[in-house]
C-alpha cells in the first residue's frame, strides 16, 4: 500500500517546525521579488523568465526527503497538465546537505522536466518563508503568493492514504485560473525541514565532534548509514547538520528512535529509548546552531559487518522467486506471496535466520512461514522469520533452535510500498543450522489470535481480545511481536496462569503499523505448564485516525492492510526430551488422556485434524509423527 518505513522514519520526523523557523507572518499576499539561481547543469534561471506565465508554482524539494520522492511523479503530472494553460513550475533545492550532483540525480531518477534550481545559502528560501520539503508557493501573474503549503493531504506524519481527500495545490491553481478566490490559501506542509546554513555558537559546550557523533553512533547509525533502511546517513557532520532541526523535532516528540512499549512492563534487550540526558544533548546542540567543534575529537568510525548479519556464513540461502518482482512507481500494491521448496529431506534445526530485502527502499515487511505437506498455510502457525523496519534478528540463545520439518516449504509474504520511481526486488532468506544433538530447547513461535473482528463505522475505541491455548509443559518466554493493521491503536499481552494472578507482559499504548517491532526479553521468563497468554487490542476506525483508509467502512478480519487483524506472536522455548525423559510418568499419561477426551468429538479414541482448534494446529503437527492426520495416545507420549 502506501507506507514505506524508510520514508516514515523521516516523515515521522516531520511535523510543525520550531518557532524559530516559522515566518514572522504568512507569505500569502506577499509579492516575490525577482531572483536568479542556477540549475544542476549550471544554467542561470530567473523568476522573470516566466513573466508571461499566468501563474508560477515554486516547489521546494529535497533529494533525500522521502515525501519529496513520493510527490515527484505527481508534480511532474501537474506540470504537464497545466503547461498548456500558462502555468509554469519551478523546483528549488535549498538543503545545505544536498549537492549539485545529488540534485541532478534526483531530477533524472524522477524524470523532472521543469527547472530544478539550487538555492545555496537558503537565500530564496529565507526570502519566501519556506520551511519544509515539499512545500508549494502558487504565484499569480503579479508574482503575489496566492497559495502556500502542501501539495495535497494524502501523506502526513505517521499516515498515508490510498488517495488524497483534498488536492490543495490543484484546487488553488484551478481557482486562480478561473478568477475565483482561493478558498484555502494556506495548508500546512508536512515533510522534512529545509537544511539551512546555520550560525553556530563558537563557545558551545555540546558539539558534533565531541558528543553528538558518539550519540548517533550509539543510537542511530546502525540504520542511518549507506545501504541500510534509513533514507539518509548520519555518519558525517556535513550530512547531519542539514537534518539538525528534524532530528531534534522527532526526538522531542518521541518518534525517533522508534519504540512503543510502555516502560512500566518488561525489560527488553532491544529497548531503543533515549535517556533524558541524551535528549538534552541534542536540544542543546541544535539550540547552539549545531556546531561542529574540533574534528580531531571525533570517534573512530564504527565497523559493520557487510552482507549477512548472521553469526557465521549461512548453511542455506534461497530467494523468494527466480526473477525479481517489479514494483511500480505509484499505486496500491496488495500483499505478494511466493512459495519456495527448499527440498529438505530431513528435519533442519535453525539456530539463526535472517530475511534480507533485495530493495530496502520498497520493502515494508516480509514474513516467512513454514508450510508442511499436510497443512494449509496459516499466519496463526508456522512462523519462521521476518524482516520489518528496525528489526535486527539475533541468533537464538545457546542450545536453542527452531525446527523445519522434512518436506516443508517456505512461504514468503511481502508488503511493497512505491517510492515514486519504478523499482525491482528479489528478497532472500538465509539459515544457519545445527546438529540435532546440540539442541536442548526447541524454539516455537505461537500466536494469540482471533478472526472475531467486526469494527463499526466511526468507532474510535473498538476492543478485541483473544487467549492462547494452555501450555502443555513448562516453557521459557523469549519475545513478543504484536501485529495489527492501519486501525490498530493499542496492544497488551498478559499471562493467565493456572494458579495465581495475571501479569502484564507488554503494553503498547500507541501502536504504529509502520514499526512492526519485536520486543525481546533481556532474560527468558519461565512460564508454568497450563499458562495461557491473553492479548487485548484496541482499534480506531474514526476520522481522528489519519491512517484510516475509510472511517465509514465496517471492518472485518482480512489479510490486506485496509482489513484488520489481531495477532499476538510470541516466541517460547520448550525442553527437548532426552533419553532420560522417554518414559511417560503417570501424571503425563493422565494429562494426555484428558486432552484426547476434550478434543475427541466422535469418541474414536484419537484426535483427527478436523477436531483440533486452529490455535493448536502447530502442536498437532509436531505430535503427529507418522503424518496420518490422526493423533493417538502413543504419539502424545512419544518424546
Amino acid at each position: 500500500m502506501k507506507f514505506f518505513v524508510a520514508w516514515m522514519m523521516v516523515l515521522a520526523l516531520a511535523t510543525v517546525g520550531n518557532a524559530s523557523e516559522e515566518p514572522e507572518e504568512s507569505p500569502v499576499g506577499r509579492t516575490i521579488d525577482n531572483f536568479e539561481l542556477q540549475d544542476y547543469r549550471g544554467k542561470a534561471v530567473k523568476l522573470d523568465d516566466f513573466r508571461d506565465s499566468k501563474a508560477v508554482v515554486v516547489i521546494f524539494l529535497g533529494t533525500e526527503c522521502p515525501l519529496a520522492k513520493l510527490y515527484a511523479p505527481r508534480l511532474c503530472a501537474l506540470a504537464a497538465e497545466y503547461e498548456s494553460q500558462g502555468v509554469a513550475f519551478l523546483g528549488i533545492n535549498a538543503n545545505v546537505q544536498d549537492s549539485i550532483t545529488e540534485v541532478g540525480a534526483y531530477a533524472r531518477i524522477h524524470e523532472i522536466k521543469f527547472p530544478l534550481l539550487k538555492d545555496s545559502g537558503n537565500r530564496v528560501a529565507d526570502a519566501m518563508g519556506a520551511i519544509r520539503t515539499p512545500e508549494a508557493f502558487l504565484l499569480d501573474g503579479q508574482r503575489r503568493v496566492r497559495y502556500w503549503g502542501r501539495i495535497d493531504d494524502q501523506y502526513g506524519v505517521g499516515y498515508a492514504r490510498d488517495n488524497p481527500q483534498r488536492q490543495d495545490l490543484k484546487e488553488a491553481i484551478d481557482q486562480l485560473l478561473a478568477g475565483k478566490p482561493i478558498t484555502l490559501p494556506e495548508a500546512e506542509a508536512t515533510g522534512c525541514h529545509i537544511g539551512r546554513i546555520r550560525q553556530p555558537d563558537p563557545n558551545a559546550k555540546v558539539t558534533y565532534s565531541q558528543q553528538i557523533s558518539r550519540l548517533l553512533q550509539k543510537r542511530c547509525v546502525e540504520c542511518h548509514r549507506p545501504g541500510e533502511i534509513a533514507p539518509f546517513a548520519l555518519t558525517d557532520y556535513e550530512e547531519v547538520v542539514g537534518w539538525a532541526e528534524t532530528i531534534a523535532e522527532t526526538v522531542e516528540e518521541n518518534r525517533m528512535p522508534p519504540w512503543h512499549a510502555s516502560p512500566k512492563h518488561g525489560d527488553f534487550i532491544n529497548d531503543r529509548r533515549l535517556s533524558k540526558e541524551e535528549k538534552q544533548l541534542i536540544y542543546d546542540w541544535v539550540a547552539a546552531g549545531a556546531p561542529q567543534g574540533d574534528p580531531t575529537q571525533l570517534p573512530e568510525p564504527l565497523e559493520y559487518t557487510t552482507g549477512w548479519q548472521l553469526p557465521r556464513e549461512p548453511d542455506y540461502v534461497v530467494a523468494m522467486r527466480p526473477a525479481p518482482y517489479s514494483v511500480p512507481a505509484e499505486g496500491k500494491i496488495r500483499y505478494q506471496y511466493f512459495t519456495v521448496n527448499p527440498g529438505f529431506t530431513e528435519d533442519k534445526w535453525v539456530t539463526a535466520a535472517e530475511v534480507a530485502p533485495g530493495n530496502r527502499a520498497v520493502v515494508h515487511h516480509i514474513l516467512v512461514f513454514v508450510k508442511t505437506p499436510s497443512t494449509r498455510l496459516s499466519e496463526e502457525g508456522g512462523f519462521l522469520a521476518a524482516y520489518v523496519p528496525g528489526l535486527r534478528e539475533k541468533p537464538y540463545l545457546p542450545g536453542m533452535a527452531k525446527k523445519i520439518p522434512a518436506g516443508a516449504q517456505l512461504y514468503f509474504q511481502v508488503h511493497y510500498t512505491p517510492i515514486g520511481s519504478p523499482q525491482q526486488d528479489l528478497s532472500k532468506i538465509a539459515l544457519v543450522f545445527c546438529k540435532p544433538e546440540e539442541v536442548e530447547y526447541e524454539v516455537k513461535t505461537a500466536s494469540v489470535s482471533t478472526r472475531n473482528i467486526l469494527i463499526p463505522p466511526e468507532d474510535g475505541n473498538y476492543v478485541a481480545e483473544a487467549t492462547s491455548g494452555s501450555l502443555g509443559e513448562d516453557a521459557l518466554l523469549l519475545s513478543y511481536m504484536p501485529h495489527m493493521h492501519l486501525r490498530g491503536k493499542s496492544f497488551r499481552y498478559e499471562t493467565r496462569p493456572r494458579e495465581g494472578d495475571s501479569q502484564i507482559l507488554l503494553d503498547v499504548p500507541e501502536y504504529d503499523f509502520n514499526w512492526q517491532t519485536s520486543y525481546r526479553l533481556r532474560e527468558p521468563m519461565t512460564l508454568q505448564a497450563g499458562t495461557q497468554i491473553y492479548c487485548q487490542a484496541s482499534y480506531d476506525n474514526s476520522k481522528r485516525n489519519l491512517s484510516n483508509p475509510d472511517p465509514q467502512a465496517t471492518v472485518r478480519w482480512g489479510a490486506q492492510t485496509d482489513d484488520e487483524m489481531l495477532f499476538g506472536y510470541f516466541d517460547y522455548a520448550i525442553k527437548v526430551p532426552g533419553p532420560e525423559t522417554n518414559k511417560a510418568t503417570p501424571e503425563m499419561l493422565r494429562y494426555a488422556r484428558s486432552i484426547i477426551m476434550q478434543l475427541d468429538r466422535n469418541r474414536d479414541g484419537r484426535v483427527s485434524r478436523k477436531e483440533v482448534p486452529r490455535q493448536h494446529m502447530s502442536t498437532f503437527e509436531r505430535l503427529d509423527v507418522n503424518r496420518d492426520n490422526q493423533l493417538t495416545l502413543e504419539e502424545m507420549l512419544t518424546p
